[in-house]
């Protein structure tokens, strides 16, 4: 039987459920992956004592492809229906890119009662686009761009960013290929319209408020070479707007850390849900 939950109006979210009885960690991945994104964090982890969770967003991989509900609050209530059909309680948080904006738009609309820490790998709050109150962020031109790729051919816009700034293997060519193929098969099973609509989610929603409402201690990763969610734009105006976290740079690294990185990622998962 495929592990699911039922969200509120109806769609089925597929979910592993990995480990022991110790404190459980949920993953939230990027887009456009799934819960694969995060299996050798979540082996890791589960191998050291913890219970692992990691779900498909609605419209990615084995969850239901739905035409409405592909934006950040639908999103975040999800989340919570995995949280409280589990009874998740003294939870670590996770999220990597969109996971990272999933997690603390959660925590802005259910609050931090089951939550005790909260790690930021690479993510994308407090807000990519550039606005009139948002200046550092990314022009719209650049999300444009990425949805024009979503919609003429969306295998070759996958196939460009794993061979490119995804991974950061344009810059060094050293990205093993089988990282890249999971990147494009991964991306592939994302449904096309919740791929297309996600674009919007990640990069137009402001999660500056849900930042603010973050009471946990926290753990912000990012490397100062992501080509994806820049430094300057995400982790580091991030880390700056919560209240005591713990910012670590990753010098010379990308966007995609759990894999370019998962040896020291892992290490510094682990000594921070443990502390």
């Amino acid at each position: 039987m495929v592990p699911h939950v039922t969200a509120d109006d109806g769609a089925k979210i597929f979910y592993k459920d990995w480990g022991t009885d110790g404190s459980p960690v949920l993953l939230s991945h990027g887009w456009p992956l799934n819960s694969d994104a995060w299996e050798a964090a979540a082996l890791f982890l589960a191998k050291n004592g913890h219970r692992a969770i990691a779900h498909d967003r609605r419209g990615h991989g084995r969850s239901s492809q739905t035409w409405h509900g592909n934006e950040m609050d639908t999103y975040a209530d999800d989340l919570a229906c995995l949280i409280e059909h589990l009874d998740l309680r003294d939870l670590t948080l996770v999220g990597h890119s969109t996971g990272g904006g999933e997690v603390v738009h959660y925590i802005g609309r259910h609050g931090s009662s089951r939550v005790s820490k909260v790690v930021l790998v690479s993510a994308v709050p407090p807000l990519m686009l550039r606005t009139d109150d948002n200046p550092e962020g990314l022009p719209i031109e650049t999300f444009d761009g990425i949805r024009a790729g979503e919609a003429a051919n969306r295998s070759q816009l996958y196939r460009n960013l794993a061979d490119g700034p995804f991974f950061g293997h344009n810059r060094r060519q050293d990205v093993d290929q089988g990282f890249r193929d999971a990147f494009w098969l991964q991306s592939m099973a994302c449904g096309h319209r919740g791929a297309y609509e996600c674009i919007a989610a990640f990069s137009a929603t402001d999660f500056r408020p849900d930042l603010a409402k973050i009471d946990v201690p926290t753990l912000v990763v990012h490397g100062d070479d992501d080509q994806i969610v820049p430094f300057e734009v995400g982790g580091k105006r991030s880390a700056e707007m919560i209240d005591g976290a713990v910012l670590k740079v990753y010098e010379g690294s990308g966007h995609a850390l759990p894999d370019t990185d998962r040896d020291r990622l892992h290490a510094d998962l682990l000594e921070f849900i443990d502390a």
